[in-house]
């Protein structure tokens, strides 16, 4: 099984992890969330792993221009979930997920370098 990264194929953080996996040689596929909206299920399997604070791209402008109501939405998994599925350049990027079933999330490589 080869390497899943989730996010946005024109991000900067995105063409960096990108040309990271091809310099080292790394098979992978790409689901872009533009073409594919991530389901509720494949969020919820990132949940197992990584807390919502941490996936919610807080950085973002899509975030910074929300109401103070809808961010506070964003706090909990019920009602964060049909959020993040209808505006996925909140989910931070990459999610990257590892043959072994575990999860990096951002491009860091070191964390990266140390799973492939």
């Amino acid at each position: 099984m080869k390497l899943s990264v989730y996010g946005i194929k024109n991000c900067d953080t995105m063409k960096k992890t990108f040309t990271f996996l091809e310099e080292k040689g790394v098979d992978y596929e790409f689901i872009d969330y533009k073409k594919q909206k991530p389901t509720a299920a494949l969020l919820t399997s990132f949940l197992e792993k990584i807390p919502l604070s941490t996936l919610v791209n807080k950085q973002g402008t899509t975030y910074k221009k929300m109401d103070e109501a809808q961010k506070a939405a964003l706090e909990n998994v019920e009602t964060a979930l049909p959020i993040l599925i209808e505006n996925s350049s909140m989910i931070k990027r990459p999610v990257i997920l590892y043959p072994d079933g575990s999860i990096t999330l951002g491009f860091v490589p070191d964390q990266i370098g140390q799973k492939i």
